[in-house]
Formats: structure tokens, C-alpha cells, sequence
């Protein structure tokens, strides 16, 4: 059972991204890429990869304060191996809060395969920001 993300985010919902842990600094989310989201070798393109990555960190952040919103500083990616799974079978992204400061999160992402080898590990710096209250829909 997926734990809703606490924020309508349009990319990370046409990804399919879910969102499996989010507590005490850490993070666990599936993928299961599409052949839409495939490169020429016929696995996950990088920059799925990446954005991937991006949420896996930043749920991290967030999971301590989930009433805040952050956004991405910078982040460094390292490819181990590709990012392959079987039809029916999902990548496993976990994240971690490696340091906190009033106003900036320092994280860790991790991506594994179907069989539980690292595909891709990145760092990142996330701002915390107020989330903005959602706008009311226009009477005009």
C-alpha cells in the first residue's frame, strides 16, 4: 500500500513513481519504468533515472517536517550498472538523511534492481521552503 506524497506532483505521478516509506529521515519508493521511459539500449533512460533519484532524496527530507516543501540545490549522480527490470518488477529507490540544517537537508539516494544490486547512488541539497497554500479554483 502506498503513503500518498503530500503534494500534487504531476511528472512524479506520469512516471508512476509510489511512495512506500517516509519516516525518521528515510525514504522507500518503486519505479516500474515503461518502454516509454527506455533508452536505445533498452533500459531506464538516465534522466528517469536521475529524476528518480531527485524524489528518493527529497521524500528523505522531507519525511522529518512533511509540512514543508524543498527544492533541489544540486545533486551528483554515479551509474553503477543499468537500470533494468523485468516486465512486472520494480526499481527500489531508498533515501537517507544524512544531515539537516535549519534551512538546508543533506541527502542520499540509492536505486537497485529487481535483484537487489545498486544500479545508481547520488547525493543532494535540498532547501526547505513553505509550501504554498493551494490556490482556489478561479470563479471568474
Amino acid at each position: 500500500m502506498s503513503i500518498p506524497f503530500g503534494a500534487h506532483i504531476p511528472f512524479v505521478q506520469h512516471l508512476g513513481f509510489t511512495l512506500e516509506k517516509f519516516e525518521g529521515g528515510e525514504s522507500e519508493l518503486h519505479y516500474a519504468p515503461r518502454p516509454e521511459h527506455l533508452n536505445s539500449f533498452d533500459v531506464t533512460h538516465g534522466g528517469a533515472v536521475m529524476t528518480f533519484l531527485d524524489v528518493i532524496m527529497a521524500t528523505a527530507a522531507r519525511s522529518i517536517d512533511p509540512d514543508m516543501g524543498v527544492v533541489t540545490i544540486e545533486m551528483k549522480t554515479t551509474f553503477m550498472r543499468p537500470a533494468k527490470v523485468p516486465e512486472g518488477e520494480k526499481l527500489v529507490g531508498k533515501g537517507h538523511l544524512q544531515h539537516r540544517t535549519r534551512s538546508m537537508a543533506f541527502t542520499e539516494g540509492r536505486i537497485y534492481d529487481a535483484d537487489g544490486q545498486l544500479c545508481a547512488v547520488a547525493t543532494g541539497t535540498f532547501k526547505y521552503v513553505t509550501r504554498r497554500a493551494a490556490q482556489s479554483p478561479s470563479t471568474d
